[in-house]
């Protein structure tokens, strides 16, 4: 691999893509053209950052995203950028014939840039922006953000088309894989994909620039000394807030003044608004998207992330930074993120909400909860965004010398 796992402190002296002292060839600008088809989450808090990062440092970058999924603050913030152009292909989730008509459209935009770099984010953008005619090309680079294969629920024969397609085009049509995680890593071996053309990069992120604990906290009537279970995320088959709200329900008895704050949006928004209802803790159960995931954190107590599958969570690596303890079913990344019985609890990705549960009642238990503070407040310095850029950055001219 490439690049490390674990980006620990402040970046390391410029350095080229062997380790030689960085050239000038090495600081000159590339031409890059970020593609992403879903913007909520991780992906798209890590496409903006990319996009971002990397123009500071003055490369053109030019973004590609489907409107079809488009959250109003991801494209908000992503016209802020001052990027050279941004523009819109719809992308649909799932794979269908639409699926031509947007390869098409991507394709004539790239034949009209001069890119030095082509980065696809999550499956299908992933895909239409590596598939190409054979012969002389950009270097094409993919980042998975939690494969589909990943998924403990997906069925045999889903498992046999999907890992098809990502072993297919990771073999033939991939110059480079960035995983963001050691899971994800291991992963993309099983499906065959060559370790000589994948990195980890593990996701960086920034300290808000406000602490807003106490606007969130006040916004639902809860008073600084009630203890705030959060959970924030798509309200999506992955993020299984369903199995929250059931471990809520569970715990609910035991821990009488405890709140659960849940943010996000998607399409499971209505089946879970029902369940909220049917829980009889309307009062205790608040949802909302009004506020983003580092605005809500430093509001949480301890962050609750019953996903069925990742790759390496950003709002893991968000409360991590902000000093929360984690509480995660065993997805990928979360050995990362977590130190088991240190600065969180991983319990075992069944479905069982008890489980879950009975974590939240351990953790929330007044001198445990000091000691998993104390813990998680001495380790939240670990990731870096610009740790995140330099290492990206090193990939991409990396390949720009190969070409």
């Amino acid at each position: 691999m490439q690049a490390t796992d674990r980006p620990e402190g402040s970046a390391t002296p410029a350095t080229g893509p062997a380790g030689h002292p960085e050239t000038d060839a090495d600081r000159a600008s590339l031409s890059i053209l970020q593609v992403l088809e879903p913007s909520g989450g991780g992906s798209g808090r890590h496409f903006l950052d990319l996009c971002h990062g990397l123009s500071r440092r003055g490369h053109r970058v030019e973004a590609v995203f489907s409107p079809l999924r488009a959250e109003e603050s991801f494209v908000r913030e992503l016209k802020s950028l001052g990027l050279p152009a941004i523009h819109k292909v719809e992308m649909t989730r799932s794979p269908g014939r639409a699926d031509i008509a947007s390869w098409k459209k991507l394709n004539r935009i790239i034949s009209r840039g001069s890119f030095d770099i082509i980065h696809g984010h999550s499956s299908k953008a992933g895909a239409l922006a590596r598939l190409r005619l054979p012969g002389r090309h950009v270097p094409r680079i993919y980042t998975p953000h939690a494969f589909r294969t990943m998924d403990p629920t997906l069925g045999s024969s889903g498992r046999k088309l999907f890992g098809s397609v990502e072993t297919f085009l990771g073999r033939f049509l991939t110059d480079h894989l960035i995983c963001v995680s050691e899971d994800e890593y291991r992963h993309a071996v099983t499906l065959g994909i060559p370790e000589n053309r994948m990195s980890v990069i593990v996701n960086g992120v920034s300290q808000p620039v406000k602490d807003m604990a106490m606007t969130v906290r006040a916004s639902f009537g809860i008073t600084p000394e009630t203890f705030v279970f959060g959970f924030v995320g798509r309200l999506s088959h992955q993020k299984a807030p369903e199995r929250l709200i059931e471990a809520f329900r569970h715990a609910a008895a035991k821990l009488p003044e405890a709140h659960l704050i849940m943010i996000g949006f998607g399409e499971q928004d209505a089946p879970v608004r029902a369940a909220i209802a049917a829980s009889g803790l309307q009062s205790r159960i608040h949802l909302t998207s009004a506020f983003s995931g580092p605005q809500a954190i430093p509001a949480f107590d301890c962050l609750v992330m019953p996903s069925r599958y990742e790759a390496m969570s950003y709002v893991m690596l968000e409360a991590a930074a902000a000093g929360r303890p984690i509480i995660s079913t065993a997805v990928g990344g979360a050995t990362t993120a977590v130190e088991e019985g240190a600065t969180g609890i991983i319990v075992p990705n069944d479905g069982d909400s008890t489980k879950l549960a009975s974590a939240m009642i351990t953790l929330a238990e007044p001198a445990k909860y000091q000691a998993f503070r104390a813990a998680a407040d001495h380790a939240r310095a670990r990731f870096a965004l610009d740790v995140m850029i330099d290492k990206t950055e090193a990939v991409y001219k990396m390949l720009g010398t190969r070409r």
